[in-house]
């Protein structure tokens, strides 16, 4: 049976807030009046979105100064946003770091580093909200992950485990809480032009943030399980997928 489409959230907490992408979502529902929880580490650049959302709009915008590698202080972090929002419509979760692959191949303490801002942080924050959410019987919790999750290649492989290795943690948690109420949303972007990818040649592949936050609101309007955005990534990636080991272990990927 189809699933019909639902409105948008309106109480909404932002991990990594000044992600491109996370702007990408917060703007049009700012427009709508929605209330935002917003955390980052980098001051100057929270107080401008905390701005931009306002002007936009926004009904409140609530801020948090904080490196969501401290995974210690997530908990209290958590319990203000839930306290100042009322309740937690959605979670947005939007950090992570692209890493240093050539480092992180040579480096444990490189490679350290990208999991665990891009795996272990987010098991720390899905756990709390996922049972949050769970208690509540309701809520949307939206991961950005990436397409590099669906196969190891040699150019990025360690940024492709820690995405890969959430994703499996992102289908069990939805396997767990979905019968809850629960919206669990993996999103997987190909190639965006963010200040991540900045040093990266750019080329037709490359999506704008705005156009990948219409598609992650899109996702959620349809209670999407896995959005792969722009969706010929899905495409792309299942032939990725398809190559056989004999071949592509000797492939430039």
């Amino acid at each position: 049976m189809a699933r019909t489409e639902r409105q948008l959230p309106s109480r909404i907490l932002v991990l990594g807030a000044t992600s491109a992408i996370a702007s990408g979502v917060m703007r049009p529902l700012a427009a709508q009046g929605a209330q935002f929880y917003l955390v980052t580490r980098d001051p100057r650049k929270l107080a401008a979105v905390a701005a931009d959302l306002q002007t936009r709009g926004a009904g409140a915008v609530f801020t948090h100064l904080m490196d969501l590698d401290d995974t210690d202080a997530h908990g209290s972090m958590l319990a203000d946003a839930a306290q100042k929002l009322g309740t937690i419509d959605m979670a947005l979760l939007a950090h992570g770091v692209l890493g240093d692959q050539e480092k992180a191949q040579s480096d444990y303490a490189a490679a350290e580093a990208i999991l665990k801002t891009n795996f272990l942080s987010a098991v720390s924050l899905i756990t709390w909200l996922a049972n949050y959410f769970e208690q509540t019987r309701q809520g949307t919790l939206a991961v950005i992950s990436s397409v590099a999750g669906d196969r190891g290649r040699k150019s990025n492989y360690v940024y492709g485990a820690s995405k890969g290795a959430l994703n499996v943690f992102l289908d069990g948690v939805r396997n767990r809480i979905d019968r809850s109420g629960v919206h669990v949303l993996t999103i997987k972007p190909g190639f965006v032009a963010t200040p991540m990818t900045a040093h990266l040649d750019q080329n037709a592949l490359f999506a704008h943030p705005s156009g990948i936050g219409d598609g992650i609101l899109k996702a959620i309007r349809k209670r999407k399980d896995v959005a792969y955005l722009p969706p010929i990534w899905a495409l792309i990636m299942l032939m990725i997928r398809s190559i056989p080991n004999a071949v592509f272990k000797k492939m430039n990927l």
